[in-house]
């Protein structure tokens, strides 16, 4: 009998890609509900009767202060009704129960900005996401790199992968060069832009944000936590590549699967 996996889309405040990554979770195979943050807080649903925690994209409260900030203030100190506990508690008990959370474009803005990535320890703020080297909103499509050897469970089996983005502040940077260090040594840094021979590069337009290391996505030491600029979810079907009708080898399912796929796959074997 195949187990029945439970994703959860936070919605609200600006998101504007929950629909589209709760399509994603559903055609993966889980059964997902997208839910607003102020129903979480106000304790009417918990994450904890969930197994995958999507952070979506969007413009989360018109991106004042900076992207995702006032998300990330809203994750560690809002206070759900009843318990009492934070979003930032009830997430981290979420994910030592083995569950697993990403975040996409402003939701991995938030990850980053609340300290949950790269997460060594939880809480502590060491890496942002600021503005793109170009100094103007990318939207583009750009080809990935994966690391193959980091523990992050979303990226297995996968070598490259092409996928859009759309944000103005995109560029990751850390607070001191031995950040970066710890980072790359024990293979955090789960995704990078690359050129077109395949390899990871910090020039532009393939690096479309400038980002240091090349990076484009990072996970936490599990790689159970994901966050990535790309947008996975925007490339579900081959009729969302720009090049469809001139490409025949693109697959009728959209390279952007593969993301949800290895997490409803990872979650089956778990739960």
């Amino acid at each position: 009998m195949t187990k029945t996996v439970k994703a959860l889309v936070i919605s609200g405040y600006g998101t504007n890609c929950e629909i589209e990554t709760a399509f994603a979770c559903r055609y993966a195979g889980a059964v997902c509900d997208i839910i607003h943050i102020s129903d979480i807080l106000r304790g009417s649903v918990s994450i904890s009767d969930y197994h995958f925690l999507c952070l979506a994209g969007g413009f989360l409260d018109g991106d004042d202060l900076g992207s995702a900030q006032v998300e990330s203030i809203r994750l560690r100190y809002a206070k759900i009704a009843e318990s009492g506990h934070t979003m930032f508690q009830e997430i981290i008990d979420f994910i030592e129960r083995g569950s697993l959370v990403m975040g996409v474009c402003n939701g991995f803005q938030a990850l980053v900005k609340s300290g949950l990535l790269p997460g060594n320890p939880f809480g502590k703020r060491c890496v942002s996401l600021t503005f793109n080297d170009s100094a103007k909103f990318e939207d583009r499509w750009v080809r990935l790199k994966v690391n193959v050897d980091s523990p992050c469970v979303f990226t297995r089996g996968i070598d490259q992968i092409m996928l859009p983005v759309r944000h103005g502040e995109g560029k990751i940077i850390t607070d001191t060069s031995e950040t970066l260090e710890d980072i790359i040594d024990h293979r955090l840094d789960a995704l990078f832009y690359a050129s077109a021979d395949g390899n990871p590069t910090i020039d532009y337009p393939d690096n479309p944000n400038g980002s240091l290391h090349a990076i484009a996505g990072l996970c936490d030491r599990s790689g159970r936590i994901f966050g990535m600029m790309p947008h996975p979810e925007a490339f579900t079907h081959r009729t969302n590549h720009p090049h469809w009708t001139r490409r025949q080898d693109l697959a009728e399912r959209g390279q952007g699967m593969t993301i949800f796929d290895n997490a409803v796959k990872f979650l089956r074997a778990s739960i």
